[in-house]
């Protein structure tokens, strides 16, 4: 097959499928053609739309590849659709950040984390489908263990969980969240002598060793911290 109808047939599957699509899937539709043959292609598409500045890129997020909007499009995009976004409060925000350093992990081990009941944020999170309950820890109550989902991945922007920055680049993550189509994510303030608290348990930890602890800040209950959604 030649390069450019196997570049517009890739794009018209990643312009349908509306979701990140793994190269496995990706490869599956040709019977006659190389995995690595494909990935070549999807690498050579991107390229090309980030250099020739389209209104369309191709990001590698959640495993997959998937057509986006350039973050300076976001504006636009959202004034043609005439929708406010749905947005992720402190709460969430803290509370997705210390599951992601830190899964799999527990309700308790995350309240401790922050100093608040965490049931409605938790509940909020799996209704948005950010989080999922992962199976029971072997411990006393067998109690429930939370992790991160795809759908986490794509909102931020990440291949995968290798990719989960540091705690230096997480408020830029914020701010580009800002310019997407999710909507506007409300500031965390960040301090030195939090980040020990949430790093990374162990080396069975999904981030990287070094990667950054998001900080886990009490204080009074927000209204994400108080009732369940």
């Amino acid at each position: 097959m030649e390069e450019e109808r196997l570049k517009s047939i890739l794009a018209s599957l990643l312009f349908a499928a509306g979701e990140p699509v793994s190269l496995a899937r990706l490869a599956a539709v040709f019977d006659d053609l190389p995995r690595a043959t494909v990935q070549k292609a999807i690498a050579a598409m991107a390229a090309e739309y980030s250099a020739e500045n389209r209104g369309i890129v191709i990001d590698e997020v959640a495993g997959g590849y998937q057509m986006r909007t350039p973050k300076e499009h976001a504006g636009y995009v959202r004034k043609l659709l005439a929708a406010r976004p749905p947005r992720l409060s402190r709460p969430l925000m803290e509370t997705v950040a210390i599951i992601a350093y830190r899964q799999p992990i527990t309700r308790p081990e995350i309240e401790q984390l922050r100093g608040v009941d965490t049931g409605g944020v938790l509940e909020t999170l799996l209704e948005r489908r950010l989080v999922k309950i992962a199976g029971r820890k072997d411990a006393p109550g067998r109690p429930m263990v939370y992790e991160t989902t795809d759908a986490f991945l794509e909102l931020f922007g990440l291949k995968d969980l290798e990719s989960l920055p540091d705690l230096s680049e997480f408020r830029e993550i914020e701010r580009a969240i800002e310019q997407t189509t999710t909507g506007p994510v409300e500031g965390i303030e960040t301090h030195p002598e939090d980040s020990a608290a949430i790093a990374p348990a162990s080396s069975h930890d999904a981030a990287p060793s070094d990667a950054a602890e998001e900080p886990a800040e009490s204080g009074p209950a927000s209204d994400d911290d108080k009732t369940s959604h």
